[in-house]
């Protein structure tokens, strides 16, 4: 695998490739009213510099009312570009994103809570930074890619019935997984989450269910080849009724993303009725020499540079991908639920006063007061570990103890 330092520096050197022009196009029918898309093709690493442009795409589905989708559509973006330190250059910045975005999901979920509704949501939001792109995820919306023909599921589902890893962990950490009991014993519908009856096992939100509902997102980043692709960006509306290779082909050849995402929730209606909130983006990256074709372009012949860059070991491309198809070099991906896991060892000072900033919630805490990420629970925060960032203020510390079966939340932390 090439690191991506270094294919990056190759491109900038060499000048062997341009960005995509990028493409969307959004198609709903709603039902609840409690699904949102995030569309915004527009930001930028360095302020007023447009070379560092990059767009963020992003669905959310809600649940027990739509709160915490919109309360999640308009902050989760600012809280993952704030848990990036500043000043970084792109590779240096790319490579902070996974973190990020976990730290940033996290504060999220955190900070809607301390509002006390009971709404919740599912996340996918991705962030494409010339072929870069990286996909962060929470419950069941979903984002696949369809390029040269190869359809590829860049999300993982957090849904009990079909996610024996999450069941087990949820169980471990102190829920109870069943189905729905009706009178005389019998036992109806999806595996869900007891209490509550939540049938995913992580989302933003939901805080009336319990702290075995993470909000700790599964992140894959990936880099594209230059010969492009579709995204296709949709929640559970859509796959209910298509798989992720029948919603590509369905819309292939459709050089419009907007009447892609058209045709792909037509086809839902068609197979399924209207029984949830529908909602599908479709972004296309088009190379600028093909920039007149918007739909995912056939398979070319391989470049000396692509046979370098592309070729890898069978089983390590992602799921869905044909053995020796150029497609994409899979950079980073984790879905662990585990805090210690997903945040590193680093520990950023703020700048301003010296003092360190949560890796969470990014609140100021002396070095003494900071309780690391790797310690034990916070009544036993000792261990190997314990003076090795990042370091958690109380209550995040609280949040991680919680979600990881250590100790209730609510009765101890009434509120953050």
């Amino acid at each position: 695998m090439v690191p991506l330092a270094s294919l990056l520096a190759y491109e900038l050197k060499n000048d062997v490739e341009e960005n995509p022009i990028l493409r969307c196009g959004l198609a709903l029918q709603p039902r609840k009213g409690e699904d949102f898309a995030l569309i915004n093709t527009n930001c930028q690493r360095l302020q007023d510099d447009a070379s560092s442009t990059f767009a963020v795409f992003g669905i959310f589905d809600g649940h027990n009312g739509s709160a915490a989708a919109i309360y999640s559509k308009e902050n989760l973006l600012n809280d993952i570009l704030s848990a990036i330190p500043p000043r970084l250059k792109r590779d240096e910045w790319l490579a902070a994103l996974p973190r990020a975005m976990v730290a940033g999901f996290m504060k999220t979920d955190k900070e809607f809570q301390a509002r006390e509704q009971t709404s919740g949501t599912t996340v996918t939001i991705v962030v494409v930074d010339g072929w870069t792109i990286t996909v962060a995820s929470v419950g069941d919306s979903r984002c696949v890619l369809d390029s040269q023909e190869v359809v590829s599921t860049l999300t993982v589902d957090h849904r009990l019935d079909s996610n024996v890893e999450e069941r087990v962990r949820v169980k471990a950490s102190g829920g109870e997984v069943g189905r729905l009991i009706i009178t005389g014993g019998a036992e109806i519908g999806p595996l869900r989450v007891w209490p509550g009856g939540l049938c995913l096992s992580r989302s933003i939100g939901d805080m009336d269910v319990g702290e075995f509902i993470v909000p700790i997102p599964h992140v894959k980043q990936i880099k594209l080849s230059n010969a492009g692709g579709r995204l296709i960006i949709a929640s559970d509306g859509v796959w209910d009724a298509l798989s992720s290779e029948k919603a590509a082909v369905c819309c292939r050849g459709l050089q419009q993303p907007e009447v892609a995402a058209k045709h792909i929730v037509k086809e839902t209606l068609r197979t399924r009725g209207l029984r949830d909130d529908t909602t599908c983006l479709v972004v296309d990256l088009v190379p600028p020499s093909n920039s007149q074709h918007a739909a995912p372009p056939v398979k070319k012949k391989k470049s000396s540079l692509q046979r370098i860059l592309f070729w890898r070991r069978k089983g390590t491309h992602l799921s869905g991908a044909l053995s020796g198809v150029p497609v994409m070099e899979q950079l980073f991906e984790e879905g662990s639920a585990m805090l210690a896991d997903r945040l590193g060892t680093l520990s950023y000072p703020d700048g301003r006063n010296g003092l360190f900033l949560c890796a969470i919630c990014h609140c100021d805490i002396e070095s003494h007061d900071g309780i690391s990420v790797h310690a034990g629970s916070f009544f036993a925060a000792n261990g190997p570990r314990s003076m090795e960032g990042p370091f958690l203020c109380v209550t995040c510390k609280w949040k991680q103890d919680a979600m990881e079966g250590k100790q209730p939340l609510y009765s101890v932390v009434t509120k953050w």
